[in-house]
């Protein structure tokens, strides 16, 4: 069977909408992670996936669906949403389903984009000054001036690494989740960084960042993408005020002095 798909992506909704067609199976999934990451990786607050085109070549076709929303249930901790006729084909994907996308879009409400905000910067010197302004201003406007201090130290380290070793093109994402807030730097480097939760030694030539985001983050992670990754942190006044080391959360990364 065929594994062509085709996806057309519609900004102009409420919500980005994503028309798949074709089949999905082993050949096409890959495809269709690629298309729903990328797009998941913006921040938006939902997403929702209109499959009345797509036909499974099985029952397990659909686990790429289950394993995005795992994968993105913290960070970007996006609503999704799955349009179709025939429910009982996708319910083991965890999605919620709805019979087509104006009924998903009146569930979902309307948007508060003014609780995101992202950010376009060059790997140059002056990136991290950039990203700490906008956190200040934005934190003043979202009413936590108490998260500024450790979003800022968040953002400092991110960004420094992808100056200093990606050295690619980078966006700053930042948004509320409830009391909390959340800090991304998306950049165009595989290289995903890594922290064991041992001390650095004092010797040593770089590697603290990490340490220093796992000191005030309530948990962190990495997202990879096609072309590269987002490094998140979830921020809360609490954790922040306590500053107890955490493990990052989900898939393993490598250390930021190789990013």
């Amino acid at each position: 069977m065929s594994s062509e798909v085709r996806h057309l992506v519609d900004r102009g909704q409420t919500y980005p909408l994503v028309q798949l067609s074709g089949v999905l199976n082993t050949g096409s999934a890959p495809t269709i992670r690629s298309v729903l990451l990328d797009l998941i990786a913006e921040q938006p607050e939902a997403v929702v996936v209109d499959v009345g085109g797509l036909s499974l070549d099985g029952p397990e076709s659909a686990d790429v669906l289950r394993d995005i929303r795992r994968e993105t249930t913290v960070w970007p901790a996006a609503h999704l949403a799955l349009c179709a006729t025939d429910a009982g084909a996708w319910q083991g994907t965890g999605w919620p389903v709805w019979p087509d996308p104006a009924q998903a879009f009146a569930a979902l409400g309307e948007p508060e984009p003014e609780h995101r905000v992202s950010l376009e910067l060059e790997p140059a010197v002056g990136a991290a000054r950039q990203s700490r302004e906008l956190i200040t201003e934005s934190c003043g406007r979202w009413d936590c001036p108490e998260l500024a201090g450790p979003a800022c130290i968040v953002v400092t380290e991110l960004v420094n690494n992808v100056v200093a070793h990606a050295h690619t093109p980078m966006i700053v994402l930042l948004a509320t989740h409830g009391e909390g807030m959340s800090v991304a730097v998306r950049d165009r480097s595989a290289t995903v960084p890594s922290f064991d939760g041992t001390p650095v030694p004092v010797t040593a030539y770089g590697g603290r960042g990490m340490l220093l985001i796992d000191s005030v983050a309530t948990r962190w992670g990495s997202l990879v993408l096609d072309g590269g990754k987002v490094v998140w942190a979830l921020l809360s006044d609490e954790e922040a005020a306590k500053a107890t080391p955490r493990k990052p959360d989900g898939a393993s990364m490598a250390d930021p002095a190789r990013g």
